[in-house]
């Protein structure tokens, strides 16, 4: 059964992550996704290494796994845009294609007449979707934005990492390039919501991304929070600023986490712990009171908690209905039989290095689910299939091939 998407054409001029990230969820929902490359080099992930992908003797390739993580169900094709030759090209394929994904500079494409008011002239019907680091207006319009220097510079790292004064205080960026990821999710969603858009007006549009503005949203709670109070929240670590106990917790082999979200849940955690009467304890018999008294509080439950190992407690807590869970590293979650069962790690063949190894799309959609339909292309591994849709002999694109435009 076809995608949801496999009705709609994606131009993909993006690279690296946050464009790459939501190319790839519409390819994974059935979208037919054309990368377009630079000839010989293709997007700068490719050389993001290592880790390198190993061969089917266990070499390594010089595939980085990098950029295995955001190019799934594409097809890649190069072309140079800075040639008058490949501008026509990508103007032929625009007429065919419903949406175009890019993330250069402010202005950037202007000069090879590939911004947006040059294409809807060609295609008034096409949705053009721009992620920056700031945007397209504003006094850091013309900046280059990164997700490292968005954590920073839009709050995450101020709500993240040890508090001052417990070794290792300081700021800390997330393990993965978070802000990224959230933009080609935001990126994806206008991107839906202006072809339903266009089913109704007829119309494409223009979708102006920003990373920064994409971190300031997803403070979430953190935001709100500040702007109820004018207060700056601090570095928690592993803790929450609303909920007690909320945290990670040592335990006989290692550490586990608590999530308790209500006073129900840690009466019977206390119960279980062998102290019921903590839960009736003036101090922390509610969650406000909880957080009020939280250094005196967390002390206790950890000299509770180490008494146990991590199998021990979630085994007896997931009994008694109290979130907990390990922390688990990446072989422990690739084991985990719920992310089995979810089947959550996939191999796809590669036409150069046997089968490459994918995170599932996560999305379970009954009547048109997931396809995993194409391994992440090797640079240009579509040109010519892609050009002789447009009608090119392989005469026409030898010629290209030669002036250096594919």
């Amino acid at each position: 059964m076809a995608g949801a998407l496999s009705h709609i054409r994606v131009l993909d001029l993006s690279r690296i992550l946050a464009g790459p990230w939501a190319g790839q969820l519409l390819a994974d929902m059935g979208a037919d996704v054309i990368k377009v490359e630079r000839p010989g080099e293709g997007d700068d992930t490719r050389r993001w290494g290592p880790p390198w992908i190993k061969d089917e003797a266990g070499e390594p390739t010089d595939i980085a796994s990098y950029f295995l993580c955001a190019n799934r169900n594409k097809r890649s094709i190069t072309v140079d845009i800075t040639q008058p030759e490949g501008q026509a090209l990508i103007h032929r394929l625009v007429k065919q294609s419903d949406v175009v994904l890019e993330n250069y500079k402010v202005g950037g494409l202007k000069k090879y007449g590939l911004d947006y008011a040059s294409l809807a002239a060609i295609n008034p019907r096409l949705v053009y979707c721009s992620i920056t680091g700031f945007g397209q207006t504003g006094p850091y319009a013309p900046r280059a934005g990164y997700d490292f220097l968005i954590q920073g510079l839009g709050g995450l790292m101020s709500v993240t990492g040890r508090p001052d004064g417990e070794p290792g205080a300081g700021p800390m960026k997330a393990g993965v390039a978070l802000t990224d990821i959230l933009t080609g999710l935001y990126a994806s969603n206008a991107v839906l919501a202006a072809l339903s858009w266009r089913e109704q007006s007829g119309l494409g549009q223009h979708i102006d991304m920003a990373l920064l503005d994409v971190q300031v949203a997803c403070l979430a709670n953190q935001a709100l929070g500040y702007l109820a109070t004018g207060e700056n929240p601090q570095r928690l670590g592993n803790s929450h600023p609303s909920i007690v106990p909320y945290q990670d917790f040592p335990t006989a082999d290692g550490y586990m986490i608590l999530a308790i979200g209500n006073d129900g849940q840690f009466q019977r955690f206390c119960a279980e712990a062998g102290q019921a009467e903590l839960a009736h304890d003036a101090r922390f018999s509610t969650n406000a009171l909880r957080v009020q008294h939280r250094q005196e509080l967390v002390p206790l439950l950890r000299q509770l908690t180490v008494q146990r190992s991590t199998a021990e407690w979630i085994a007896a807590l997931e009994a008694k209905a109290v979130p907990c869970g390990p922390i688990n590293q990446l072989s422990e979650v690739f084991a985990d039989p719920q992310v089995q069962a979810r089947g959550m790690q996939l191999s796809m063949p590669h036409p150069t290095s046997g089968q490459v190894p994918q995170v599932a799309c996560p999305i379970k959609m009954s009547a048109t689910p997931v396809e995993n339909r194409r391994a992440p292309p090797t640079v240009g591994q579509h040109t010519d299939e892609v050009l002789q849709e447009l009608g090119l002999g392989a005469e026409g694109i030898a010629q290209l091939r030669s002036q250096g435009v594919v």
